[in-house]
C-alpha cells in the first residue's frame, strides 16, 4: 500500500511566498539539486573509460550511441515526464497517484519492446560500421532511462525517492560497469547492469507506491487508448529531444572524426549542465502548483526569475570552463573550442529561459497542442540549420543551429505563456 503523503505546500493564503513556502522551495530545490548533481558525477567515472576503451575513432560513435538510447528513452517516456508530474502534483489520494503510476508502467514497458530494437538499428546506420556494437550497448543503456519512476518522485515533490529509486541505483551501476568495461575492453558490462538495475528498481518501486496495481499490458486496446491521450505531450518530448540530441549525429556522419569528437565534448558539456535547468525545474514545479495556494503567480515569478538567472549564469560557466573539462571528460584530443561552448551556452540560457514557461505555465493550462506546434517549427529550423552545417563542413554551424532553435522557442512560447501567468492572477486560490 502507498506511503500517505505528507501535506502539500504551505496554505496561508498570503499574497507573496511566505518564509514557509520559501523554505519548502529551498529544500526542494537542494534535493532536486543533489541527486542531479550525483548523476552528474557519473559521466566522469565511466566516460574516459569508454575513451580508452573505443579510442578517439570510437568516441564520436560511441556518443552517438548515447543520444540515440537518450532520444529512445524520450519516446519510452512519452508523455509522462511532463503530464503525468502534473497528475501526480495535482492529486492527493494514494489510490489515484498508484493508479497514474501503474498506467505509465504498462504504456512503457509496450514501448520499449516495439522501440529498443529500432533504436539500435539506428545506431548502426548512423555510427562507423567498426563500432557498431559500442555505440548499440549505449543505446540499449541509455534507452532504458525511460522506464525510471522519477517523474512520479518530481511530482510528489519528494527529492528522497528520486535519489532511492533513480539516481543513486543508476550512480552505483556505473561504478561498477566503469572498472568492469575497462578490464573487458568492451562496453556491454555498462548495458547488462543497467537493465538488471532498472528491473530491481521498477520492481522495488511497484511494490511500494502501487502495489496490486497491473503493469503488465495485457490489455492491448486500453494501453494504445492511454498512449492516444497523450500524444500532444509525446510529441513534445520527441521533437524537442531530437532537434536537442541530434548535433552529434550529424556531426559523425558529415565532418571529420576530430570535428565531430570535438562538438560532441561541447555537447557533453552542455548536457552535463543541464542538470541544473532540470533540478531547479523540478524544485519549481510542484511547488507552483500545489493546489489551494493563494499566492500561485508570485510563485510562478519566482520560478522564471529564478531560470533566467541561471541560464546567464550557465553561458559564463561552460565558456569558461568548457574546454579545460571536455578535456578531462573525453580523455582525447577532441577538445570542446571557445566558439563552441559559447554556442552552446547560448542554447543553455534560452532552454532554461522557456522551461519554466512550459513546465509551470502552458501544460498545466492545457496548451499542449500549442507547445508541440511551436516545438516542430523550433526542430524544423534547428535540424535544418544544423544538417546544412554539416554539410559545408562548419562545425561551429551545428551548435549555432542548436542556440536558434532554442531561441526560436523562447520567443514563440513568451506571449501565451504571459497570457497564462496574467490569467493567474485572477484565479487566487485555485
Amino acid at each position: 500500500m502507498a506511503e500517505p503523503q505528507p501535506p502539500r505546500g504551505d496554505q496561508d493564503g498570503d499574497s507573496a511566498p511566505t518564509g514557509a513556502g520559501v523554505v519548502t522551495v529551498i529544500r526542494r530545490l537542494a534535493g532536486f539539486a543533489i541527486f542531479p548533481l550525483l548523476a552528474l558525477v557519473v559521466p566522469f567515472l565511466l566516460m574516459p573509460v569508454i575513451g580508452h576503451v573505443v579510442g578517439d575513432a570510437g568516441w564520436s560513435s560511441a556518443m552517438s550511441g548515447q543520444v540515440i538510447g537518450t532520444i529512445a528513452s524520450v519516446v519510452i517516456q512519452w508523455g509522462w515526464n511532463v503530464d503525468g508530474t502534473v497528475q501526480i502534483a495535482t492529486t492527493t489520494s494514494d489510490a489515484e497517484r498508484a493508479a497514474i503510476y501503474a498506467r505509465s508502467v504498462r504504456t512503457r514497458l509496450l514501448l520499449t519492446v516495439i522501440v529498443v530494437p529500432l533504436a539500435v538499428a539506428l545506431a548502426g546506420f548512423v555510427v562507423a560500421p567498426a563500432f557498431w556494437l559500442d555505440a548499440s550497448a549505449m543505446t540499449i543503456a541509455y534507452a532504458m532511462m525511460g522506464l525510471s519512476p522519477a517523474w512520479y518522485c518530481i511530482g510528489v515533490g519528494r527529492p528522497a525517492l528520486l535519489g532511492i529509486y533513480d539516481t543513486l541505483p543508476r550512480f552505483v551501476a556505473t561504478a561498477v560497469a566503469a572498472p568492469a568495461v575497462y578490464y573487458a575492453g568492451a562496453l556491454w558490462p555498462f548495458p547488462v547492469l543497467m537493465l538488471v538495475t532498472t528491473a530491481a528498481t521498477m520492481t522495488a518501486f511497484q511494490r511500494r507506491f502501487a502495489a496490486g496495481q497491473q503493469w503488465f499490458p495485457t490489455h492491448l486496446r486500453q494501453t494504445f487508448h492511454d498512449l492516444r491521450e497523450q500524444r500532444h505531450t509525446a510529441g513534445i518530448n520527441l521533437a524537442g529531444q531530437v532537434y536537442a540530441q541530434t548535433p552529434t549525429p550529424i556531426a559523425t556522419r558529415t565532418l571529420s572524426p576530430l570535428e565531430s569528437g570535438t562538438l560532441a565534448s561541447a555537447d557533453v558539456l552542455y548536457r552535463l549542465g543541464l542538470f541544473s535547468v532540470v533540478a531547479l525545474g523540478n524544485a519549481f514545479q510542484g511547488w507552483t502548483l500545489e493546489p489551494h495556494i493563494a499566492n500561485r503567480r508570485q510563485r510562478h515569478l519566482a520560478a522564471m526569475g529564478a531560470h533566467l538567472i541561471l541560464g546567464v549564469a550557465g553561458i559564463v560557466v561552460i565558456v569558461v570552463a568548457g574546454p579545460p573539462v571536455s578535456a578531462l571528460i573525453s580523455g582525447s584530443a577532441a577538445v570542446a573550442t571557445t566558439s563552441l561552448c559559447l554556442y552552446y551556452g547560448c542554447a543553455f540560457a534560452f532552454l532554461s529561459a522557456a522551461t519554466p514557461l512550459i513546465r509551470n505555465l502552458l501544460i498545466p493550462a492545457g496548451r499542449q497542442p500549442l507547445v508541440l506546434r511551436v516545438t516542430l517549427i523550433a526542430a524544423v529550423l534547428g535540424i535544418t540549420v544544423m544538417v546544412a552545417a554539416g554539410l559545408a563542413s562548419w562545425t561551429d554551424g551545428i551548435a549555432i543551429g542548436m542556440a536558434l532553435s532554442e531561441l526560436a522557442m523562447l520567443l514563440l512560447l513568451l506571449p501565451p505563456a504571459i497570457k497564462v501567468l496574467n490569467q493567474e492572477g485572477g484565479q487566487r486560490g485555485t
